[in-house]
């Protein structure tokens, strides 16, 4: 158990974190393209939801 706690220690001891502003950047990043992301799958739903109407009514 003691090895195994020494050798966790060491990696996170290598482990580079990243500053509170590139922290923030990147959160704000993955934000926008998670948000984007939806919004385009939203509209292309919508689309052939519509087309489809279009087809089968």
């Amino acid at each position: 158990m003691g090895e195994f706690l020494k050798g966790t220690r060491e990696e996170l001891d290598k482990v580079v974190w990243p500053s509170r502003q590139q922290l923030i950047s990147e959160s704000l990043a993955v934000l926008l393209m998670v948000t984007l992301s939806a919004t385009t799958v939203y509209f292309v739903d919508n689309l052939f939801n519509w087309a489809s109407g279009q087809v089968f009514r």
